[in-house]
């Protein structure tokens, strides 16, 4: 599913992977400053490596030998950053919109995602109305109404109090079981990594230290296991 092969250098850190993940569910787990994040973008065509190739799904997002290096918007990729990013002069409901009208419209019915996510009750709010929970439904939402080919996910729980991260990640779960996506997921969070990911690539300084199945991943890191 996830083909990474790059290098990547900034200032006086050095990005390397060799990796390839036949899972549609990854994990880019490890401590802050290891590159997840890094590796996200790359990915994403927010930045661009030195030299590597990056295929996810059959599609080759970028090789560098080959000079081929699709633009993000070509790229056809929902991300979703820990800060949601919300245009904060549109409300809910054109949030959700804005990604499916830059792209021309898409597969994903709205009120399929609006009931998926319980946003109906928030279309009419604008975004500092919102609780930090809310405003990543509603990234996540705009992400999946954009029609994209993938699912990138960073840090998606980081900042929400306990209660607020326990209900996104329950949204997170029936999204993962009810759209057809492949699934790349940055966390520090052992919890968050067993209940949506199948395979996890462990990064420690630019590296990837190990490869893991849920199985080993929950057995080494005491993660609980998904209901």
């Amino acid at each position: 599913m996830l083909e990474l092969a790059l290098r990547l250098r900034r200032a006086d850190f050095e990005l390397e992977l060799d990796w390839r993940a036949a899972s549609r569910a990854v994990a880019l787990f490890g401590p802050s400053g290891c590159g997840k994040t890094t590796t996200l973008l790359a990915i994403a065509g927010l930045r661009r490596p030195q030299s590597g190739r990056i295929v996810l799904d059959g599609r080759v997002l970028f090789d560098a030998a080959a000079g081929i290096d699709l633009p993000p918007v070509a790229r056809r990729l929902g991300v979703v950053f820990q800060d949601s990013r919300l245009f904060p002069h549109l409300n809910v409901r054109d949030n959700l919109l804005f990604g499916r009208l830059a792209r021309g419209g898409g597969a994903a019915s709205f009120d399929a995602v609006v009931h998926l996510l319980s946003l109906g009750a928030l279309l009419a709010r604008r975004p500092r109305q919102l609780s930090g929970g809310e405003a990543r439904r509603v990234a996540l939402g705009r992400a999946l109404l954009a029609d994209p080919q993938a699912l990138l996910l960073d840090e998606p729980l980081t900042g929400l109090h306990r209660e607020a991260r326990d209900e996104l990640l329950r949204y997170l779960r029936a999204l993962r079981a009810e759209v057809d996506l492949p699934l790349i997921l940055v966390s520090h969070q052992p919890e968050e990594v067993a209940a949506l990911a199948q395979q996890v690539l462990l990064l420690n300084d630019g590296r990837a230290s190990a490869v893991l199945d849920l199985a080993a991943f929950r057995s080494r890191f005491a993660a609980p296991a998904a209901d």
